[in-house]
């Protein structure tokens, strides 16, 4: 799996909304809803700038919704020659802030680099929920009113993951590949 063995250091917390879905309604359920074709090239281009940006993580936490898993799919191909560690779960299709956390508290200290692959509004409102006040206030201001398709806000902070708490993560990062 690759993960770093050290104690201390730095944990970046990636949040990202999946991307593009074909449009809801009709007859086909929420949760089987497809990536559109822009979706798909969209979450190419999030893998690269993951791999370009030193974003490659150790563990990822994706819903079990069809578009959230295809968006990791699509975007691992692009990550180089990684295998971290993947957990489908169902508990992210309608998860809440706190759920995100539970999940993420949940992640070994080991791991540096933690990727959430969910749905808005919980990805944004889990940033905004865990940045610290002196975080990069646009950074701040995208978060708070939500944040598109294939959208990732990034968090830093040297603490364990068992004990990340509001506000106190630096949102160093809310961006969308073009």
């Amino acid at each position: 799996m690759g993960v770093a063995t050290t104690e201390g250091g730095v944990r970046r917390l990636v949040l990202l909304r999946h991307a593009k879905a074909e449009p809801g309604g009709g007859s086909v359920d929420d949760v089987l809803r497809p990536l559109a074709l822009n979706g798909r090239r969209q979450a190419g281009r999030v893998g690269g700038a993951l791999r370009e940006t030193g974003l490659v993580p150790e563990r990822v936490l994706c819903s079990s919704a069809l578009r959230t898993r295809q968006t990791w799919e699509l975007l691992s191909a692009h990550l180089g020659d990684v295998d971290p560690d993947v957990l489908v779960s169902d508990d992210l299709y309608a998860a809440d802030v706190s759920d995100v956390l539970d999940l993420v508290r949940s992640t070994d200290s080991r791991v540096r680099t933690l990727l959430v692959v969910g749905h808005e509004p919980t990805m944004a409102a889990t940033a905004s929920y865990l940045a610290d006040p002196s975080s990069d206030s646009g950074a701040l201001a995208q978060v708070r009113v939500g944040v598109p398709t294939a959208t990732y806000s990034v968090l830093e902070s040297a603490t364990a993951w068992d004990a990340w708490v509001p506000a106190r993560a630096l949102l160093t990062y809310v961006g969308r590949p073009s």
